[in-house]
């Protein structure tokens, strides 16, 4: 089992490319079984996620190569439709149903796991391809048939990023029509959409969340460069913030971090926009904010652990108010371990719409700053988990060890080297 062993308490500085983001390859890989010409992919992470797609895709019938940060599948026919177990569980087995049915009429797949941050039901995505066509089947395994897939109207109940995309790659080749309401409208929902039109497909995105889809009889290959990691983006900013550092993140894009950098100034942070990335450095001292994440445009659910940690060290009363994820601040425990003052309630203490109201889930944190945080043993529990730990670690008070790196490998390319290039005191073990 390795460990991370940091020392903090040095001030980051420095530039740090960022990668291809993890919430695009694994959509877009499955994209590519929509056709049976190669698809070639630029600037793909070397972490734990795309090998877990990748694994899926040759399970399926995928030719795969690599060299560098390039990839190119094909999957020329699916040879095996049934997939029922992967070395590793995450949820990306599920988007991958509609291009089997797609291509071969039935699809097997694993039943989802990844990150414990809630139960994440599938719901949405087993009434989509129901609405499309298809017959479920939910055991061990996730069962579905179809005689060809039709377009239809659906409804999201809520914009999920996952059902959305589930609902794009099942229509892209379906009969007919597909009007999507209530649709995600994340970056890598656009990514993913830009991707599907190189392909052949025909997609438009409306106002007020809606997308329409015109179903194809096929798809072509296409070469396509993977986003910037906007996760990433944002942990490096935090680090600099944090550290009292200054770090030039490069291929950052404004566009994708709008509202982070909002907050940034408000928490009296600063940045820089560059003609190849945002610089982020500090001159003031840190005061505390109240932040609600929320679906695109607003603050990503994906965020708030690594300002949690930032609003640790900034003196007064901050407030969180997580209105994505019912259990996502589990992670606080470990931050109180280390010093933090976080309570974490059942409250709606905003102004937005949250789903979660009068439901007694714990997902608000009131977080007293100013508090020093010290070192201790820590083990990771999701991948955005992983990096608030880092990022504690990063300013706590003597060495800390983490366990658990399968977490941040996941998601995170080689993050221990990168933050040596920036200054910090972080070895493998």
């Amino acid at each position: 089992m390795q460990q991370l062993r940091i020392i903090g308490g040095r001030p980051l500085v420095g530039e740090v490319r960022l990668a291809g983001t993890k919430n695009s390859i694994n959509k877009v890989l499955i994209a590519s079984l929509l056709t049976p010409e190669p698809v070639r992919f630029e600037n793909v992470p070397a972490i734990g996620e795309t090998d877990i797609v990748v694994e899926l895709c040759q399970a399926i019938g995928s030719n795969v190569t690599r060299s560098g940060d390039v990839l190119t599948i094909e999957t020329p026919e699916i040879t095996n439709p049934r997939v029922k177990e992967l070395s590793r569980k995450n949820r990306i087995p599920i988007l991958a149903i509609g291009p089997l049915l797609v291509r071969a009429g039935v699809a097997e797949v694993p039943t989802v796991g990844g990150d414990q941050i809630g139960p994440r039901p599938v719901d949405f995505h087993l009434a989509i391809l129901e609405k499309l066509g298809a017959t479920i089947e939910v055991g061990e395994t996730i069962r579905a048939a179809a005689a060809g897939l039709h377009g239809n109207a659906i409804v999201l109940p809520y914009p999920s990023v996952g059902a959305t995309e589930t609902a794009i790659l099942s229509a892209a080749c379906a009969r007919g029509l597909t009007h999507i309401t209530n649709a995600a409208t994340e970056p890598e929902v656009t990514d993913l959409i830009k991707l599907l039109q190189k392909m052949g497909a025909i997609i438009e995105i409306g106002t007020n969340r809606s997308i329409t889809i015109e179903g194809v009889p096929e798809l072509h290959g296409a070469e396509h460069r993977i986003m910037p990691d906007r996760n990433e983006a944002t942990s490096f900013a935090v680090m600099a913030l944090a550290t009292g550092g200054d770090i030039v993140v490069e291929e950052a894009v404004q566009e994708h971090l709008i509202t982070f950098l909002n907050a940034v100034r408000r928490i009296g942070g600063d940045y820089e926009i560059k003609p190849d990335g945002i610089r982020f450095f500090r001159r003031n001292a840190l005061r505390p904010i109240h932040i609600e994440t929320d679906t695109h445009p607003g603050f990503m659910t994906d965020w708030q652990q690594p300002f949690s940690v930032l609003l640790t060290q900034a003196p007064g009363e901050s407030i969180v108010h997580e209105t994505v994820y019912e259990d996502r601040f589990n992670y606080t425990e470990d931050l109180r371990q280390m010093g933090a003052d976080i309570a974490i309630v059942p409250e709606c203490l905003g102004s937005l719409p949250c789903r979660f109201r009068g439901r007694r889930y714990n997902h608000t944190a009131l977080i007293k700053g100013g508090t020093p945080l010290h070192a201790t043993e820590i083990a990771m529990r999701d991948i955005r988990a992983g990096m608030a730990h880092i990022i504690a670690a990063l300013i706590a008070e003597g060495a800390t060890t983490i366990n658990g790196l399968g977490q941040i490998d996941r998601g995170y390319e080689r993050i221990d080297e990168r933050i040596r290039n920036l200054g910090g005191n972080i070895r493998r073990m």
